[in-house]
């Protein structure tokens, strides 16, 4: 992943709401608006959390029932044989599929399957013994790092490579872990200190409920982008007012895009659309009144005017003092 276009992940994550025929129609959602990818969670809940654990204040927020976030996540659980049909969709749809792992087990299954690249969400960005079984696998890896630090970022790099990941295989996410995100809690420059200071490929995770967040992403250099994408924001379930509905993904992809061709590229010269117009913005040397030849140059009797296709105001200093070997009239410009 990576490289010269910003890849863009279709983040289905739990907003198929438990149910295979939306999982589908997310995938040819994420098909249709021109996604890299269509990501979805895979996890075993009772590995992933105490039946007793409460919801997180975002996800109070989907629900006026008094549920545990045990309660909530079973409800939303995909079985290792949804994923299996999710991935032969992605096949005959032609969209790349990739999954994020909540526990060693899952994440075993998705290596046994053939997955080629792993996305470590930020909750396990600190489970050194899922790290370390990831790292072992010596696949691709895309590392989201919400509410982490540095120090924690590197160490999860450094686990990861000591147990057989290579460096350069590893996209490190900048992300904020609230849904939708706070504008001003999304601290994009932290993005560049994680390239700086981990020397790493980066991108960007976005749980905002905009489009400009992940286009200012693409604008300082993420190779990758993920955000959530939701068939409608209205349905029911805790990360669709983080999401993005089709329509709204499709812009934001355009406009990625587009930041991508007004980037261009580290060399400054004069573009073809520009050239055309030199000779007519720019200026040339030209006489300021009447001159007789074999007189000299001078700046009583030179100046510099448009068009641009006489000679250029850099041979300026070069040409005074110098005779003419004509006669030109006012306004004339100066040839060699």
């Amino acid at each position: 992943m990576g490289g010269k276009n910003t890849k863009v992940i279709a983040e289905a994550g739990v907003n198929h709401n438990g149910e295979l025929v939306i999982a589908k129609k997310l995938v040819d959602a994420a098909k249709k608006i021109g996604a890299d990818y269509i990501k979805f969670q895979l996890f075993d809940t009772k590995s992933l959390v105490t039946k007793k654990t409460n919801l997180a204040q975002y996800q109070k927020k989907a629900f006026n029932k008094d549920i545990s976030q045990f309660e909530l996540l079973k409800s939303l659980e995909l079985n290792k044989n949804d994923i299996i049909k999710i991935i032969n969709y992605t096949k005959k749809k032609k969209i790349n599929f990739l999954a994020s792992s909540f526990d060693i087990n899952s994440a075993k299954f998705l290596y046994n399957i053939g997955i080629d690249t792993f996305k470590i969400p930020s909750g396990e960005i600190n489970n050194i013994p899922y790290l370390e079984c990831i790292g072992k696998f010596k696949k691709k890896i895309i590392l989201s790092t919400g509410m982490s630090n540095i120090k924690e970022i590197k160490l999860a790099i450094q686990t990861l490579v000591k147990f057989g990941s290579k460096k350069k295989d590893i996209v490190v996410l900048h992300c904020n872990s609230e849904y939708p995100s706070p504008i001003e809690d999304i601290n994009m420059k932290a993005m560049l200190t994680i390239k700086k200071e981990c020397n790493v490929e980066i991108g960007y995770s976005d749980h905002s409920n905009n489009i400009e967040v992940p286009i200012a992403a693409a604008a300082l250099g993420a190779k990758i982008i993920e955000k959530h994408l939701t068939l409608d924001r209205n349905m029911k379930g805790p990360d669709h007012k983080a999401s993005l509905n089709p329509k709204k993904f499709k812009i934001m992809i355009d406009n990625i895009k587009n930041t991508e061709i007004i980037l261009g590229s580290s060399k400054k010269f004069p573009t073809f659309s520009e050239i055309r117009n030199m000779k007519f913005v720019r200026k040339s040397i030209v006489a300021l009144k009447n001159i007789k030849k074999g007189e000299k140059f001078s700046k009583l009797n030179l100046t510099i005017k448009r068009p641009g296709y006489g000679i250029p105001p850099t041979k300026y200093k070069n040409i005074l003092g110098k005779k003419s070997n004509r006669n030109y009239l006012k306004d004339e410009l100066i040839i060699k």
